[in-house]
């Protein structure tokens, strides 16, 4: 019997039809740009990545994925949509970085075939663009090794993400192409948190991401009301 994958069509053809863009710094990707060192910034402190087997879940175009192989982990990218997945084959060729590899699986069959397969498990802007966000929380669980890291990042679901992701960066400053987000699709820290207890994760640590559109500057800080990040462990055996 085969297992229903945990995908939204719409959602993988949105993103393909724009992966032609994914490494212009000034494009529709711009924000995945400027949060990059941010986010990488905040891993590599709570969980270093030099040597490590690290999976990137939901990599897109690689921006989060490359980052982290130049940091000497040994990374695998895995996605569901074909053409930012040949858009990330192909910048890492371009720039000769062998240690990172992609593949087009989803989170729920990886973890099938290689069960506690790595160290390190990411999962970025990815949660809020799936039917079932919680089968992807249980997936990460499933992937990593008993003491490892799994991250996420998501956006809260509250009057005021819908005014600041979506009616603020997709119609006001248009960061991002209008349609990019579902409101109804975003998720609450106490839901994330749910998921990540039922798999047997641990949530240790939680930031939220900031954005001033005047010096066009992100930080991370204590407010997780629009966008935000959580660091949870496995526990060791």
């Amino acid at each position: 019997m085969t297992t229903p994958v945990n995908a939204d069509p719409a959602e993988l053809e949105k993103f393909s039809d724009l992966a032609h863009r994914w490494w212009d710094a000034e494009g529709e990707f711009r924000p995945l740009h400027q949060i990059n060192p941010l986010r990488l910034a905040w891993i590599d402190g709570i969980a270093p990545l030099a040597g490590r087997q690290v999976l990137d879940v939901g990599c897109g175009g690689g921006i989060l994925a490359e980052s982290m192989a130049g940091k000497a982990a040994q990374v695998t990218g895995i996605d569901l949509a074909t053409k930012p997945l040949r858009v990330a084959q192909l910048h890492a060729l371009e720039a000769g970085i062998a240690n990172l590899a992609y593949r087009e699986v989803s989170a729920e069959t990886l973890a099938e075939e290689s069960p506690a397969g790595f160290d390190i498990v990411t999962c970025m802007e990815m949660l809020e663009h799936v039917p079932d966000p919680a089968s992807v929380v249980a997936a990460c669980a499933r992937l990593v090794k008993p003491g490892g890291w799994v991250f996420f990042s998501t956006i809260n679901r509250n009057p005021k993400s819908f005014a600041f992701a979506i009616v603020g960066a997709e119609y006001v400053l248009k960061l991002l192409p209008r349609g990019t987000h579902d409101w109804a699709k975003f998720i609450t820290p106490s839901e994330l948190a749910a998921a990540c207890r039922a798999a047997g994760l641990d949530l240790l640590h939680t930031r939220g991401m900031q954005y001033n559109p005047l010096t066009r500057r992100y930080w991370l800080d204590g407010d997780t009301s629009v966008n935000y990040l959580v660091a949870t462990q496995r526990p060791a055996a």
